[in-house]
């Protein structure tokens, strides 16, 4: 990998060059096969490389630019921001000021045999220090290179590290959504994010949501009736419905977003395990007026809290202080770890493994649906969930309620509403689960009962 990365970032090897095939270059090389996949997942990691299914591994054209560093805050900015980013980011040599001890006092503790997976040799130390504010620089770089991938054009400065996607949306929420303020939002969509714009005070209009998208044409209608200059939604195997984005769709939302001034934050928690290829408004829009949401929780570990914001970089530096004041800081151990499942090739392993699973549930699941008759709302997204519509007149939340008495979860219709208005009876499906004959039992004694068999 070394040898390959300086031919590389010497520019021995042409952009767009084809790297030579796995067979000649392990007996080039002299190492095992094995060997030689594992150093090119490395590089197509690091972004120097890509893979293109059924031709081989290629250098990109276009490498995502590192950080620069930052500077340190003017003195006239004197402020609790000031002071609690100073701390963090350690611009100055002399920290009389600094509130915490340094970070050679806990070299050595008894935390340190517990770090072994991320102070490898030629890793940096763990940190002892709270870090960066923004998150773990070397990991910033690597989401830019993915996110680059998509599509979406991204550097480090417009990358905030998060403790997931939820703690995203809140950041977001609390730095663009005043009390009363009107919000537009899936319907039915993400009812997480409903409780969090509850806590904001804001009024939230429900944009219903079709197996292509958005209705562009309820959105343009809520947006002039209400006023409002924020839209949430999540695009590709959209939670609940499972149903993704087409082309034509997103290119109506973003004219109908261009039109009544609308700014769009865009969930992509399954982008890991989806074609890059697929559309995105943020990479339609290249983060204009849209504010690209993602996470590594579904796909990676939901106990790993990691998830990123990436945005203009004013918007960035505002989430940034905002997460200072109300968290301090995201976890620099956590993102060290991701960052190295990232950049040593075990994440892209784990997500060829996970497609397989999510493709052979989902075929399981839609069979399940089949024998019990009950319809699927739209073609399957590529993520973990499916929206089933219940007999007309069956209670979906009554339905949850008798399912529970029986040791079963089942997540009703009427929680992804987000408001009061009447809804038709459904219920979101994960395809991980469908398969236990115990849910395959009940619900076809509670559908005989509604149907009248």
């Amino acid at each position: 990998m070394r040898a390959l990365t300086e031919r590389i970032d010497r520019g021995l090897v042409r952009p767009g060059e084809k790297l030579p095939s796995i067979r000649s270059a392990f007996a080039a090389f002299g190492v095992s096969r094995n060997t030689l996949v594992e150093a090119y997942e490395r590089l197509a990691a690091t972004g120097r490389i890509e893979a293109r299914p059924g031709s081989g591994f290629y250098v990109r054209a276009t490498r995502v630019p590192a950080a620069a560093p930052p500077a340190p805050t003017v003195v006239e900015a004197v402020d609790s921001v000031w002071l609690l980013r100073e701390q963090l980011e350690q611009h100055y040599d002399v920290r009389v000021g600094d509130g915490r001890p340094p970070p050679s006092w806990m070299e050595g503790s008894e935390v340190g045999r517990y770090l072994k997976p991320i102070n490898r040799p030629g890793t940096r130390p763990f940190p002892a220090s709270y870090g960066s504010p923004f998150g773990f620089p070397l990991l910033r770089e690597a989401i830019a290179t993915l996110v680059s991938e998509r599509a979406i054009a991204a550097d480090p400065a417009r990358v905030l590290m998060t403790q997931g996607a939820n703690h995203a949306l809140d950041l977001i929420v609390r730095t663009l959504v005043e009390p009363g303020d009107a919000v537009l939002v899936d319907s039915p969509g993400y009812y997480p994010l409903f409780g969090k714009l509850r806590l904001a005070k804001a009024r939230t209009f429900g944009v219903r949501r079709t197996a292509e998208g958005p209705d562009a044409a309820d959105l343009a209608e809520k947006a002039a009736a209400t006023g409002a200059k924020l839209f949430f939604t999540q695009s590709l195997a959209h939670n609940p419905t499972g149903c993704s984005l087409t082309p034509a769709v997103a290119y109506r939302v973003l004219q109908v977003a261009e039109r009544h001034d609308l700014t769009i934050v865009e969930s992509d928690p399954f982008a890991d395990i989806l074609p890059p290829a697929r559309p995105r408004l943020a990479a339609l829009d290249q983060l204009e007026r849209v504010i690209y949401v993602g996470t590594l929780a579904k796909t990676l570990s939901a106990s790993l809290r990691c998830g990123y914001v990436v945005a203009s970089p004013a918007l960035v530096e505002r989430l940034g202080a905002l997460k200072m004041v109300t968290s301090v800081n995201s976890s620099g151990y956590v993102e060290r770890i991701v960052h190295d499942l990232i950049t040593s090739g075990q994440y892209r392993r784990h997500l060829k493994r996970l497609r397989g699973r999510v493709d052979a549930a989902t075929a399981s699941a839609q069979a399940t649906l089949g024998r019990l008759r009950l319809p699927i709302f739209g073609p399957p997204g590529g993520g973990f969930y499916l929206w089933c519509a219940l007999p007309e007149g069956m209670d979906d939340s009554a339905l949850s309620r008798q399912a529970a008495e029986r040791g079963i979860l089942i997540a009703p219709g009427a929680v992804f509403s987000p408001g009061a208005e009447p809804h038709t009876p459904a219920m979101r499906i994960n395809v991980a689960y469908v398969d236990d004959p115990r849910f395959e039992r009940f619900m076809a004694e509670r559908l005989a009962a509604a149907r009248g068999g």
